[in-house]
């Protein structure tokens, strides 16, 4: 189904403004933004940043490492770290102290033996970062990745989970939808909007992801399938190295399609699985399945969020077109990607011929995924068509995040996992897929990926 001409002529000048946004965000912040110099963070030196939580919360319970030392060595990184990363936006360190010290004085009581500890706080005393929603997106990648965290929660509306994990090299998970809560988010998503906001873990370690699901699932939990056994070999992978060519979004790097290939190769000769490279047209259909569900009203008749309305605090009338020739002249209040979502919203106006239209398509599309996988299936897919851009470059490639966001469309669980870095030291990444709620398949996939190509690299190695 080829978009019509009128289509096509408005997304090319989607695509065109939003370079044109880039070119003039680049000029002007070359002009009077500030300048820093290249700097790379410092190899890690404390054996305690290179623990999983898993480790770390076991060494606690077991009274071999006080919760106190663990918590002042994390502080010690960010006040080392964050200056040059900008990671983390709000400091709490006191309050910090206080509640590593109340967990060593609980942990020193001995009321509770470590098998119950284990089962009810299976992450007592582990340090957690949270991701900031406003006023930094990509804060919880680079946090953990420079070592700064070892565990951390995102939320996922088209990628916001994995594209991070993904450009720093790191564990993220978008879980199945409905599961885990989304409650004391904002702007909490209403309309078509509900059923693609997911909220998941973001993580260094592997080993760290399901049991993070656990905890944020709470009752939610019984809906996986987390605690079977997955047996590898026998199940079946299908790949596929690009979206079969819209024009809208970039070529997917060679260095990616190398090291899926290497993927591919390794689960065939050495892991002995059944491995598919399969070309499912209607993915080429990623950017316009996302948009037109999300605009969609929810079954309840309720609208989606307006984020020009978010920009204006529902009160204040706000001209994004008019906020971005001040903000080329030094005046504006918002950021250049504020603005840009701005203008891009006019795209998402609810159409009810463009929604069916495109509704038939996900339709069709999930099916033949879902039939495909079943619950024995993972299906492997490139976690974005370029490696870790520079800042600002998005603003010039504004629909590539619908390599991430077609997932968030056909409610499909999705785990982003590492494989090592290219030659520049970028981090180079995949997408598990797994059916729905065979979300411990793409998890298992994750250890085993970690094992083979390494997972997370530690600053200063490269």
């Amino acid at each position: 189904m080829a978009p019509s001409f009128t289509a096509r002529i408005q997304l090319f000048l989607l695509r065109a403004l939003g370079f044109l946004i880039g070119l003039v965000g680049r000029a002007a912040l070359a002009l009077r933004g500030p300048k820093f110099a290249s700097k790379s963070p410092r190899p890690v030196t404390e054996p305690l940043l290179l623990l999983s939580g898993m480790q770390l919360a076991k060494l606690i319970r077991q009274r071999k490492v006080k919760c106190i030392d663990v918590v002042q060595a994390y502080i010690n990184r960010i006040k080392d770290v964050n200056p040059m990363i900008n990671g983390i936006v709000k400091y709490r360190f006191e309050e910090a102290m206080k509640e590593a010290h109340a967990v060593d004085q609980k942990l020193a009581e001995k009321q509770k033996d470590e098998a119950t500890l284990e089962n009810k706080w299976p992450f007592l005393g582990v340090p957690l970062t949270v991701k900031e929603a406003f006023q930094l997106q990509g804060g919880e990648g680079c946090t953990l990745a420079a070592a700064c965290s070892v565990i951390g929660v995102g939320s996922d509306i088209g990628g916001s989970i994995r594209m991070p994990a993904f450009f720093n090299g790191i564990f993220g998970h978008k879980p199945s939808p409905g599961v885990v809560p989304n409650k004391g988010q904002f702007p909490m998503a209403v309309g078509g909007q509900e059923l693609f906001q997911c909220t998941g873990p973001m993580c260094r370690y592997a080993e760290d992801l399901a049991p993070m699901l656990k905890v944020m699932a709470g009752p939610g939990i019984k809906r996986l399938k987390l605690d079977t056994k997955v047996h590898l070999k026998d199940l079946k992978f299908y790949w596929m190295e690009h979206d079969g060519g819209s024009f809208l979004m970039s070529k997917v790097d060679q260095d990616l399609i190398l090291a899926q290939k290497k993927v591919v190769v390794h689960l065939e000769t050495i892991l002995g699985a059944s491995v598919q490279h399969v070309k499912l047209k209607k993915m080429k259909y990623s950017l316009q399945l996302w948009i037109t569900m999300m605009s969609a009203k929810g079954h309840d008749g309720k609208e989606p969020v307006k984020f020009v309305d978010l920009l204006g605090d529902h009160g204040k009338h706000v001209n994004p077109l008019w906020e971005l020739i001040k903000w080329c002249l030094g005046l504006s209040v918002y950021t250049i990607p504020s603005i840009g979502l701005a203008l891009l919203e006019e795209k998402l106006k609810y159409n009810n011929e463009k929604y069916q239209k495109f509704k038939a398509v996900e339709e069709s599309l999930r099916k033949e995924l879902v039939e495909m996988l079943g619950d024995d299936g993972v299906f492997l897919y490139p976690s974005h068509p370029t490696v870790a851009p520079k800042h600002h470059v998005p603003l010039t490639r504004p629909f590539n995040f619908a390599y991430t966001g077609v997932f968030n469309a056909l409610g499909l669980p999705v785990t982003q996992c590492p494989l090592g870095l290219n030659v520049k030291g970028l981090p180079l990444g995949i997408q598990v897929v797994a059916g729905p709620f065979n979300d411990h398949l793409t998890l298992a996939v994750a250890q085993y990926l970690e094992k083979t190509f390494g997972g997370w690299v530690c600053p200063g190695k490269f």
